[in-house]
């Protein structure tokens, strides 16, 4: 049974999952949008919101956080100087995610997950 099982597996084991997850999430700050599957979107969608969430707070400690999960250290310091003008009023949702066209290979749904 998969009751209560937030996180999707991926078809990858647990340490490939999660530097995927860790690497999706670092391009996504970097770039502010990247185009995936469907369902790595989604998976990636709250990794990233949580380094958004630690980037408002600010401290010491969620900065050490960051730099724990995200694979540039250039990308958490510029995170952690803009995010306060960017996402200050906002409680949530930054991250927004784009339907686009089924992938020619494998008919995969594919989508696109940007940043607000």
């Amino acid at each position: 049974m998969r009751h209560r099982c937030k996180t999707p597996k991926l078809g990858k084991p647990a340490d490939a999952r999660r530097a995927l997850l860790r690497s999706l999430a670092t391009e996504l700050i970097k770039h502010g949008r990247i185009t995936t599957t469907l369902t790595r979107a989604k998976a990636v969608r709250a990794e990233a919101e949580k380094m958004i969430t630690l980037a408002k707070d600010g401290s010491l400690a969620s900065r050490r956080q960051a730099l724990g999960y995200l694979y540039d250290k250039d990308i958490v310091h510029s995170l952690f100087e803009g995010v306060q003008a960017q996402y200050g009023s906002r409680n949530g949702g930054y991250t927004r995610i784009v339907r686009t066209v089924n992938r020619r290979g494998d008919n995969s749904k594919m989508a696109i997950i940007e940043l607000v």
